[in-house]
């Protein structure tokens, strides 16, 4: 059977998929040596949720990392991006 979500990639976009969530905060991690797509590929779904949350002047709820790296959690900026749109409060250094 499979992921569902991956199942509809065939009928709606990435990009498609993430507008159910906006106005909520959306982040990108992409790890330039992921097998799963191209960079190339993956900048350009993102860039059309840029653009939809631009719309709205919410283009500050969205971003993307880029990392060199695999199919992995890089957490660097997803986790300050995190704390800054959930309020969470920083880590102790």
């Amino acid at each position: 059977m499979g992921n569902p979500l991956l199942q509809h990639g065939s009928t709606f976009s990435y990009a498609e998929l993430s507008y159910l969530i906006f106005p909520r905060p959306f982040m990108v991690e992409r790890g330039h040596h992921d097998g799963v797509a191209l960079d190339a590929w993956v900048a350009s779904e993102y860039a059309k949720t840029r653009w939809f949350y631009d719309q709205f002047g919410l283009g500050d709820r969205t971003a993307i990392e880029f990392f060199n790296g695999g199919h992995t959690i890089n957490g660097q900026g997803t986790f300050e991006f995190l704390h800054r749109h959930l309020r969470w409060p920083a880590p102790a250094r």
